[in-house]
């Protein structure tokens, strides 16, 4: 009977995780298996081949065995211990919880076998649990008390549940029509925390393991190395040789990899071997080196509106059981309801959390959390509740990063716009983002010069005494040392002559051609009798009173007739 396992109608047991399958899907398994324990120790390689061997009768159809067993390669020195065998039954429960799923399903299971490898899968869930949300509504106490974070248990596996991102994801993107083909290029995401960087990854990887076409390996630039790039590199050759199936490595928090780290995966994304998916928050043309970015779609993720953010909020109250109401609507006790939220608070962390959903989820668990635990029945959540746990705004600055550019300069403009009340909202933005006033104050004293220059010459002196009070006072109370010096800038009248002059005198000295043209003697220091009878400073003749353009006799031969306020 053992050599007619195949034939049988009945399930077949895995030889290398005792898990139980039907006989049209057990190769596939089996192919997937080893391959997952390619990477462990030979020990354990060559105690599954000892034990398949045992187990194989002479019925086995041929090319069953070829396509289950075939890359199986024993190594020398490998013996079955105990050790291998008590850590097989270690866990009976989980064992036995898997076979009978498995028993039921036999092809969800093979479609998602990979799991144990994929962090955004739940282990714990069941064929009737909806797509959006890993916890079913007869269970929702477990959904906001268990230790998983509710943004990583809602995450959603396909790329209608996901929100926002229009121009990234669209209908008519070009993503979304090569994950359609199935052909998913090299591509760097980058955005905001919080954004759905890595939601779309994972998204990516779900639809490849449906089609069966890549397999999907994860790891993060802040806990791995070159090492763990080398390893997933030999795997996915393998994976290519033997099973035709590409590897797709998503590679969390990029920048974080240097130079050299990075020029590792150059070669293996060259020649296809493996199809890179890096997420930044970082400007890649900064962070990421140009030779591995030209080989990459750069892929531009926006903030998450307030919108984006309440429709996500409200599926998570939909998942976990929580009931949204109205200010002044009464609200009864329900063993069907997990919890009550107020609709306002929904609004108000939608605003709050700047577009940031791992944000907004995770405050909503907590203020679930904290309220069940002061008052042990009915949980209410109010806008205050939602102010308590954010305690203020969440406000997106990054003092080494795009927002501290991007902000400086939108103050900037503002200035140079004659707008006071949006040149004190970015001042604002950046002095609770935890900026250095004296970097703004410095920019202030350029701005003085650049914009207004000769047009108002008191506004040097603001900008500087406001960078001298930044000094001695220091923050918070130099905030309006600072807003002063602003509004006076926007309102003072604006005149760029000087910054335009001394520019193309600038180009003038930078492009000219050939040798620099030599300085009249006329014009030369006569510091002693020699230079003097030289002719060093002869002729000069003292202008006291500016009367407009004087002779151009104070330029070099070569550059008469020059006029930089032209």
């Amino acid at each position: 009977m053992e050599g007619n396992i195949f034939a049988s109608t009945e399930t077949v047991e895995c030889p290398l995780c005792s898990q139980s399958f039907q006989p049209s899907v057990i190769n596939r398994h089996v192919n997937n298996c080893l391959n997952r324990n390619d990477s462990n120790s030979s020990t354990g390689s060559a105690s599954q081949a000892k034990k398949r061997k045992s187990s194989e009768g002479p019925g086995t159809s041929p090319q069953s065995q070829k396509s289950a067993w075939g890359s199986l390669k024993p190594q020398k020195g490998a013996t079955a211990g105990p050790s291998t065998k008590k850590a097989k039954t270690s866990s009976p429960k989980k064992a036995q919880s898997k076979k009978n799923q498995n028993h039921n399903d036999a092809q969800r299971d093979d479609n998602s076998q990979d799991t144990e490898n994929t962090p955004f899968v739940d282990k714990k869930q069941s064929n009737n649990i909806p797509v959006f949300g890993m916890v079913p509504k007869n269970e929702h106490s477990d959904s906001v008390s268990g230790s998983v974070p509710l943004a990583e248990k809602l995450r959603p596996l396909v790329l209608d549940d996901f929100v926002g991102q229009e121009k990234a994801v669209g209908k008519k993107s070009m993503l979304r029509s090569l994950m359609k083909s199935n052909d998913i290029p090299s591509m760097i995401l980058w955005g905001p925390p919080g954004c759905g960087k890595t939601t779309l990854a994972k998204i990516i990887a779900n639809s490849c393991k449906i089609k069966g076409k890549y397999k999907f390996t994860t790891m993060s630039a802040t806990s791995a190395g070159v090492n763990d790039v080398k390893e997933a590199v030999k795997v996915a050759k393998n994976d290519q040789k033997n099973l035709g199936r590409r590897t797709i490595l998503f590679l969390d928090e990029i920048h974080r990899f240097n130079k050299l780290q990075q020029d590792a995966l150059l070669p293996h994304v060259e020649d296809g071997t493996i199809v890179l998916i890096g997420a930044t928050t970082e400007n890649p043309s900064f962070q990421v080196n140009s030779a591995l970015l030209s080989r990459c779609k750069l892929i531009v993720l926006e903030k998450l509106e307030a919108s984006h953010i309440e429709k996500i909020l409200k599926r998570a109250c939909d998942h976990i059981s929580a009931q949204i109401f109205k200010k002044d609507e009464e609200i009864e006790e329900n063993d069907e309801v997990a919890a009550w939220i107020e609709k306002d608070a929904i609004k108000s962390l939608a605003n709050l959390c700047d577009g940031d959903a791992r944000c907004a989820l995770n405050s909503l668990q907590m203020s679930i959390q904290s309220q069940q635990t002061e008052q042990g029945g009915m949980v209410v959540v109010t806008v205050d509740d939602i102010r308590e746990v954010l305690q203020r705004a969440h406000v997106l600055y990054d003092r080494a990063g795009d927002e501290h550019y991007n902000i400086i300069s939108a103050l900037h403009k503002s200035i140079r716009g004659s707008s006071e009340s949006a040149a004190l909202y970015w001042l604002a933005r950046m002095l609770e983002g935890g900026e250095d006033p004296r970097y703004i104050a410095r920019r202030l004293i350029r701005i003085a010069s650049e914009d207004i220059g000769l047009s108002d010459p008191q506004a040097l002196n603001q900008a500087v005494s406001a960078y001298q009070a930044c000094h001695f006072v220091g923050m918070p109370e130099c905030d309006v040392n600072l807003a002063q010096c602003v509004v006076y800038l926007a309102r003072a009248p604006k005149e760029v002559e000087v910054y335009q002059a001394y520019s193309k005198a600038k180009n003038s000295v930078v492009n000219h051609k050939g040798p620099l043209p030599s300085v009249p003697l006329h014009l030369r220091n006569a510091s002693n009798k020699v230079l003097k009878s030289l002719g060093y400073g002869k002729g000069y003749k003292y202008n006291p009173n500016y009367e407009g353009p004087v002779e151009q006799e104070y330029f070099p031969p070569e550059l008469k007739g020059t006029d930089f306020f032209s």
